[in-house]
């Protein structure tokens, strides 16, 4: 049963994942494909930059409910297969399942040709419901370094690198869990990490070199932004 809930959840955090809002609400807003646009990724940053605020936000809404219902739903599954761990049938750990299958989908989608976004923002949402403390930790890492050196890159890197240690800590200390759960919890949460850190390699190139964009509130249009 462990391994049917674990394919299942796979498959519904792919599927899910594979619905990009940067691009579907672009696409019917402005008429236009946002990985053609700007810096060519179907993420916020680049949707918020070329098509403004309203698409930014609906994008933002969109990204972040498939990743909570990504993992809501494979726990539910889950817990009716009876595939918990125990004690207790205790199904925290597909959610890391679903959340990563989920930014595999938001990266190489099925529904457009497996280009994608950089799994940002529904990597951070799997954790409104995997582990909301760890959600709010790896949100205040990204504000704080955002606020600072206003770059959205950097902010996502570190937040990124910094998920599996705030796994372990808020499951071990916070929660009371084991050493050993909370240490499986950290190793299941770093293929998600990895992955968006490893999407973001050519910003860390940027970034570097010193040509890596600020983030700014302010947006010029969907034409000025292309290149």
């Amino acid at each position: 049963m462990k391994i049917l809930a674990l394919l299942i959840a796979a498959a519904i955090g792919y599927l899910l994942g594979s619905c990009n809002f940067s691009i579907i609400v672009v696409k019917l807003m402005k008429g236009r494909d946002i990985r053609t646009m700007g810096s060519r990724n179907a993420g916020l940053t680049n949707t918020l930059r070329c098509a403004g605020k309203t698409c930014a936000l609906l994008t933002l809404i969109g990204d972040l409910m498939k990743g909570v219902i990504a993992v809501w739903l494979s726990r539910v599954f889950c817990g009716w297969l009876d595939a918990g761990l125990a004690p207790g049938n205790d199904t925290h750990y597909i959610g890391y399942i679903a959340g990563f299958f989920a930014v595999i989908g938001h990266i190489f989608p099925l529904y457009y040709n497996f280009k994608g976004g950089k799994g940002v923002l529904v990597g951070v949402s799997t954790f409104i419901v995997v582990d909301f403390k760890v959600f709010i930790a790896l949100m205040a890492i990204f504000i704080v370094i955002l606020a600072i050196t206003k770059y959205v890159s950097l902010a996502s890197i570190i937040g990124s690198s910094y998920c599996p240690i705030a796994t372990l800590l808020m499951s071990w200390i916070a929660d009371g869990c084991s050493f050993g759960r909370s240490f499986l919890y950290m190793l299941l949460s770093i293929p998600m990490s990895g992955i968006i850190v490893w999407m973001h390699r050519s910003n860390i190139e940027r970034l570097l070199n010193g040509t890596e964009s600020k983030f700014s509130l302010t947006t010029r249009g969907i034409l000025d932004k292309e290149r």
